[in-house]
């Protein structure tokens, strides 16, 4: 598995509330509509050119603030190929995995990345490929292959049980 795209550059603690405005939470409940206003707050750039395939790449405690599962849906219906960061909080690492979106715990590869270079992620390889150099990574355990292959938590407790 591979994705290449546009890097988005951001620092350290953003925070779940600026990932999907909070002032949304309780009034945008589509998918495709959360999309829409994915860091609106934090980069009104982003929620207009970012595509699908492009790459955000963050600093220390990417997610960090409320559990909201929005946080995290927002960027995978925006088709946001891989989530690089220095670290990120731990209950939105985990709301990636169960919705699907690779994400990459690399300092190194954070520091030699610039915002709107293109990267390469290659999940088999365990390698991000920048013009700076390739960065490795640790791959991922085949349940969580699984459940990024899978688009998720739900379609592969699904497919596991030949539900789908």
């Amino acid at each position: 598995m591979k994705t290449t795209g546009k890097v988005w550059k951001y620092g350290d603690d953003v925070n779940t509330d600026v990932i999907f405005p909070g002032k949304y939470t309780y009034t945008i409940k589509d998918r495709a509509e959360m999309a829409k206003v994915a860091l609106e707050d934090l980069d009104p750039e982003f929620t207009k050119s970012a595509k699908a395939g492009d790459i955000i790449v963050g600093g220390k405690n990417w997610g960090c603030g409320s559990s909201r599962e929005q946080a995290v849906s927002c960027l995978k219906e925006r088709g946001i190929g891989a989530i690089i960061a220095k670290g990120f909080a731990r209950i939105y690492y985990r709301n990636c995995l169960n919705e699907g979106l690779p994400i990459i715990v690399s300092p190194e590869a954070v520091d030699a990345i610039e915002a709107g270079e293109e990267v390469t992620v290659d999940f088999d390889a365990g390698q991000i490929v920048t013009k700076k150099g390739t960065f490795p990574f640790p791959p991922y355990p085949e349940f969580v292959r699984g459940l990024i292959e899978d688009g998720g938590l739900i379609p592969h407790v699904k497919k596991s049980l030949g539900l789908s």
